[in-house]
């Protein structure tokens, strides 16, 4: 399909309109700047499908403009779309906060990725579950099941713009949570709730320590894990022609957080990991490393 695709509109250097097509599993975006194009990609990936007896479900498809709402047949679409859990919009900025095109030219807007609203939703609703599955339990147990969950799920979107919607699930949970201990001790008095809210101290990923005066903690100290305590980090693409099989242990070693500088480390790093990389499984042999 999407060789289909390229085929059909190719992405050539005559500034003629091109169709991109992102694909992941069967989850698929096709992207141009002609309404035209993707209507005929459409029709050309339905004639696509059917021969093995697959088809384009209508309620999962959605034609529509990153920046301005547009009409489509006779339905009001909002700008941006949702893929693989995310958002991508394309909002209206200044001039300082612009994007810029190759040529370093103002576009007059700039590109959001944030997590889904459908997802924001399904995650509450996990979150939600497990709560009240947790009513009679010990505040440890809960704990002890949130914390994956809410870390996994903060992880998954911590390269994005997520900042806004961490803060947002933290206030929701600490709501449930609130709830929680009311279904315990009934009317919650500020004794009663210390005995779950506490005042502790955070390691957060980046080292760095955090203070709260109403931490989800048990006596012994064991803390929840906040949406917010997972830091933004944005992706790095990797060079174009960059490759493992390069020998350039810094630039590798430093993606991943851990500079390698040394013929030296190297061969001490893989001493410790008995030969193997962690990263990627190959074996080198002392050999390998003069």
């Amino acid at each position: 399909m999407v060789r289909l695709i390229e085929k059909m509109y190719p992405n050539n250097t005559n500034n003629k309109p091109f169709a991109t097509v992102i694909r992941y599993a069967d989850d698929f975006v096709v992207i141009s700047k002609d309404l035209g194009i993707i209507e005929q990609c459409k029709t050309a990936i339905s004639e696509w499908l059917k021969p093995v007896g697959l088809e384009i479900k209508p309620e999962k498809t959605r034609i529509c403009h990153t920046l301005k709402p547009i009409e489509y047949n006779g339905k009001a679409e909002e700008p941006g779309f949702d893929f693989l859990g995310f958002n991508i919009r394309q909002y209206p900025v200044g001039k300082y906060k612009t994007g810029k095109n190759p040529h370093g030219k103002p576009l007059g807007f700039k590109t959001y990725i944030k997590p889904s609203n459908k997802a924001v939703k399904a995650h509450t609703e996990v979150i939600k579950g497990v709560i009240e599955q947790h009513k009679t339990t010990p505040e440890s147990a809960l704990i002890s099941r949130l914390n994956p969950i809410i870390r996994g799920w903060s992880n998954y979107y911590s390269a994005v713009v997520s900042s806004e919607t961490f803060v947002k699930l933290d206030y929701i949970v600490w709501l449930m949570l609130r709830a929680w201990t009311v279904s315990r001790c009934r009317k919650a008095n500020y004794k009663k709730l210390r005995n779950y809210f506490r005042y502790g101290t955070v390691r957060l990923s980046n080292g760095k320590e955090r203070h709260e005066s109403w931490l989800f903690q048990t006596k012994d100290g064991l803390q929840l894990w906040k949406h917010s305590y997972t830091p933004i980090v944005r992706h790095t693409l990797i060079r174009p022609n960059a490759t493992p099989y390069d020998g350039n242990w810094t630039y590798w070693a430093t993606r991943k957080g851990q500079a390698i500088d040394t013929p030296n480390r190297v061969a001490k790093l893989l001493k410790k990991q008995k030969g193997r990389c962690t990263w990627c499984g190959q074996y080198f042999a002392p050999s390998d490393l003069v």
